[in-house]
């Protein structure tokens, strides 16, 4: 199995620059081809790295969560990544390996590798290998409610985790769900979600929860609030809440996306 990774460096000078880059109140579409080593940015206390940050909280666009697509050389990494004590991460390996220290604790993570690291926790990361690693970082600044312990840290691989199958579609839409969804520690989570050839969402969603939708295999025509725009590996979405959505898997391959989502909280009664 491969994941869709930025394709960096840049387009000649003689293609055309149309694209299929869009930004409106209650969507944006960041195509694969516009993530190019310019748009790139240096975190500190990093080394050998760089990063796509795909989204964050501001006005007409996200405001839950950010979300960064890492690129680590060859022993760089960082032993301070999280600039902010209320944040929890999770991160998602989609191409080589990567060292994470969680409380002192190393873990090895491969393509497919995930890891949920709470709000208040020590923690680093390295590339000890010897090739280029990627992977999706979510940040969200973490929500307590009392008398509900946070959750702790977890490590696996989407391999490991059994999809669940969505009902009435005989297999061709399910959801590889690293969290339980009524399990209200948790008030976000980043799954998986799995079209078959012709798999679709067949109704309009329209909820409550913003999504950030990174597209990890295949290609699909996405219904986004008014508009049908065509999506392929490697192409970023964010949804406004409320903002109606749906989908048909075009094939001929499986459509999967790397999917985040605000769950088990009331909505704040001030504006932000």
């Amino acid at each position: 199995m491969s994941f869709a990774t930025p394709i960096a460096g840049l387009p000649a000078q003689s293609e055309l620059m149309t694209g299929r880059a869009i930004f409106t109140e209650a969507y944006a579409v960041i195509p694969k081809g516009v993530m190019r080593d310019i748009v790139t940015s240096a975190l500190p206390h990093f080394t050998g790295t760089r990063a796509w940050i795909i989204a964050r909280p501001m006005s007409g666009f996200a405001e839950t969560f950010a979300q960064y697509i890492v690129e680590i050389e060859p022993n760089g990494g960082s032993d301070k990544p999280e600039p902010d004590v209320s944040a929890q991460a999770v991160l998602f390996v989609v191409k080589g390996k990567l060292q994470v220290s969680i409380e002192g604790d190393v873990h090895d993570l491969d393509e497919g590798g995930y890891a949920y690291i709470p709000a208040h926790t020590k923690w680093a990361l390295r590339n000890a290998s010897g090739s280029q690693t990627t992977f999706h970082w979510v940040r969200k600044a973490y929500e307590p409610v009392e008398g509900i312990e946070a959750p702790e840290a977890f490590i696996t691989n989407e391999k490991n985790v059994e999809p669940s199958v969505m009902p009435d579609t005989n297999g061709a839409w399910s959801t590889t769900r690293f969290v339980e969804p009524d399990d209200l520690r948790h008030d976000m989570h980043v799954n998986i979600v799995n079209f078959e050839p012709g798999g679709l969402i067949p109704f309009e969603e329209t909820h409550i929860m913003e999504h950030g939708l990174y597209v990890l295999e295949g290609k699909a025509v996405y219904k986004l609030n008014r508009d049908w725009v065509e999506v392929e590996a490697g192409d970023f979405m964010w949804l406004r809440a409320f903002c109606p959505q749906a989908c048909y898997a075009g094939g001929p391959g499986r459509f999967r996306y790397l999917l985040y989502k605000d769950v088990n909280r009331h909505p704040s009664l001030r504006l932000k």
